[in-house]
């Protein structure tokens, strides 16, 4: 029996949706808190220094370490959740996440106990890196493995969604304490959105307990096809594939930590522009990005998920040239529309490569691969971007075309790997045959 094609009665499409959606926006909640912390504040409480720049690269520094700790939970949890099912690993990711989250609402900072400030920073970092690198694989799959097959894209996205969300949820968190004075925001408001963590843990747990097990996976597990090592299977026999689907994924990470923590400190700490005007224009632009991708999502499944990747990547690659003239002008209006037009093409992208993902690979390995591809690819391209960006800024004083071009660069990494990985289904590639999918008639 294909593990693919089971009773409609033995799915919860929409209920397996819905809670990979809330799952991953708690967990993207946490996530960038973080990114927006590092990119106003955390230099100035955990790397005090005379040089801005310095301050804000050590705050970044940090920021990377969480991409770096992602591949390893992707590892362990696309291990466990290959070898004891889907559900078990992200509810214990949700409890690592919110650990690790309002551990950093509690730390005190270098003012108060030096240098075991950022210490302790690091480590509270790393738990939040290796619980989003185990969440994104189960959450997609919980979502994609539950799903009709001509809908798996659309239903899949729905775990991308958490991004935006979450990112919506932080935007309005640092909006509500930044409004406060000065000296109560430094001193303890900033802790605010960390600790709330804990309320959303709550919901989490409560809304993923009432999902059932993958039926993939469950019939995986009833014919005694689970792999004992699944990564060593993955390395063996789908690495080819597993750095393409790296590549691919290139846009769709690396352009929202740019254009939503990268875009942050440079309008603030490069043009000077007001942090309060900032972010309400950053959280327009999240509402933009969530309608896009549920949007994406849909569409793609209509005309065809590699059409719809290559439109998407080819479009990124021009878009950041009319965000940086826009940008530059300081007025909101034209800084929604440049950041939110970029922002319209790099999560097209992203939300339907979750869907892609699921059907590239076979159900045994396919927590595993899918973890390692894209996580591999947060720790490069995502956790290195704003320290490129950064560095960009800092040797090109006073020009944007810099960081534009390596934008654009990022976008036709992705274009020349989903071309790459259409060449390969056309040469007869088994493996990758159900990725590419027909438009729906």
């Amino acid at each position: 029996m294909n593990p693919d094609v089971q009773h409609p009665g033995q799915r919860q499409p929409a209920r397996a949706a819905g809670a990979a959606f809330v799952g991953t926006t708690i967990e993207w909640y946490d996530f960038y808190i973080y990114a927006t912390a590092s990119a106003l504040i955390f230099g100035k409480l955990f790397f005090p220094s005379h040089d801005p720049f310095l301050s804000t690269l050590a705050s970044f520094a940090t920021f990377a370490v969480g991409f770096f700790a992602r591949p390893f939970g992707g590892l362990v949890f696309g291990h466990l959740g290959d070898r004891i099912g889907r559900k078990k690993a992200l509810l214990t990711t949700l409890v690592i996440m919110a650990i690790g989250t309002v551990g950093i609402g509690f730390l005190p900072t270098f003012e108060r106990i030096g240098v075991w400030a950022p210490v302790l920073l690091i480590v509270l970092r790393v738990a939040q890196g290796v619980a989003i690198g185990g969440e994104w694989g189960g959450a997609v799959l919980l979502a994609g493995e539950h799903a009709p097959a001509k809908r798996r894209t659309f239903f899949a996205s729905f775990a991308q969604l958490g991004s935006p969300a979450g990112l919506i949820l932080s935007l309005i968190a640092f909006r509500v304490v930044s409004s406060m004075p000065a000296q109560d925001f430094w001193s303890w408001g900033w802790r605010v959105p960390f600790l709330a963590s804990a309320v959303l843990l709550l919901v989490g747990l409560v809304i993923r307990l009432g999902v059932a097990e993958s039926p993939a996976f469950e019939q995986m597990k009833l014919e005694h096809k689970t792999v004992k090592l699944p990564i060593a299977v993955v390395v063996r026999d789908e690495w080819r594939t597993v750095l393409l689907c790296l590549g691919a994924n290139v846009i769709g990470v690396a352009g929202a930590w740019f254009v939503n923590t990268f875009m942050l400190s440079y309008t603030t700490q490069t043009l000077h522009f007001d942090r309060a005007m900032v972010l309400s224009c950053l959280f327009i632009v999240a509402i933009v990005q969530f309608c896009t991708q549920l949007a994406s999502g849909w569409l793609a499944d209509r005309i065809g998920n590699v059409r719809f990747l290559k439109r998407a990547a080819l479009l990124a690659m021009l878009s950041p040239y009319p965000m940086f003239l826009l940008v530059q002008t300081g007025r909101p209006v034209a800084i929604v529309i440049g950041v939110g037009f970029a922002v319209m093409c790099m999560s097209s992208s992203y939300a339907v490569m979750a869907g892609f993902m699921t059907s590239v690979f076979p159900v045994r390995v396919r927590y595993s691969a899918i973890s390692l591809s894209y996580q591999l690819c947060a720790a490069l391209a995502g956790g290195l971007t704003p320290l490129i960006g950064t560095v960009l800024v800092h040797q090109y004083a006073g020009q944007w075309w810099p960081l534009a071009a390596f934008y654009s660069v990022l976008a036709a990494i992705t274009l020349i790997c989903i071309a790459r990985l259409e060449r390969r289904r056309n040469a007869g590639s088994p493996s990758m045959e159900r990725a590419f999918v027909e438009p729906q008639s």
